[in-house]
């Protein structure tokens, strides 16, 4: 009997932002809400649910489609990124475990890229806290042909790097994420912000980043 492949290294790490590294799912999905609620629509935890992880293009023509935002959806997706993007002007807070999980994969030779569906601009005030240092590229908003959940910003990142797609690990934190993590062929470590991320052959769900040894990740080469 042959012996099993040594578990190895992710040949790169790609890291969502909002929720994952940064606790600003909570304030979108919050610039979510107070605009739902100026449009007499009710902001329940259901509703905000289908805006968690998503662009904001594809939050306002869902606002317009399903929820009658007669704004329009180019003023609504404007509306939205003013409000999302003061808050994080305002500032951010790292998610625990996140600057190390960073630091221990540069230690690794790992290198890391930043998939956001944010847009560059909120992407950029990000790093300021993050670190650009600790990035080798970043994949915002409108750089792709499709954002998430459609699998072309993980795509991008590991053509951009390199590297074949299905011996990355992506990290997630919402469903929108996940989808396009697994459809690009990614093993993706997921750290829910919201309920819908399930265990998988490709997905491993952990309650924080703080529980993350890279060194130890079940990570087997293809044969």
């Amino acid at each position: 009997m042959s012996p099993l492949p040594a578990p190895a290294l992710p040949a790169a790490l790609l890291c969502d932002m909002d929720g994952t590294l940064v606790d600003t799912e909570h304030q979108w999905l919050a610039a979510v809400a107070d605009f739902l609620r100026e449009q007499g629509v009710a902001a329940s935890d259901e509703v905000l649910a289908a805006f968690a992880g998503a662009p904001v293009d594809d939050a306002a023509e869902r606002l317009v489609r399903e929820h009658g935002v007669a704004l329009g959806v180019r003023r609504t997706a404007a509306r939205l990124d003013r409000d999302f993007t003061a808050r994080v002007a305002a500032g951010v807070t790292v998610q625990p475990g996140a600057l190390r999980l960073l630091d221990r994969a540069h230690a690794l030779g790992i290198p890391a890229a930043l998939v956001t569906a944010s847009e560059r601009h909120v992407a950029d005030l990000v790093l300021r806290t993050l670190g650009a240092h600790r990035f080798a590229l970043s994949v915002t908003s409108g750089e792709t042909p499709r954002g998430k959940p459609h699998p072309d910003p993980y795509l991008a990142a590991a053509a951009r790097l390199g590297v074949d797609p299905a011996h990355c690990l992506a990290v997630e934190d919402t469903p929108t994420g996940a989808a396009a993590a697994l459809a690009a062929g990614c093993r993706l470590l997921a750290v829910p912000t919201v309920p819908g991320v399930v265990p998988g052959p490709r997905t491993a769900v952990v309650a924080s980043l703080e529980d993350i040894d890279l060194s130890d990740f079940p990570f087997t080469p293809a044969v």
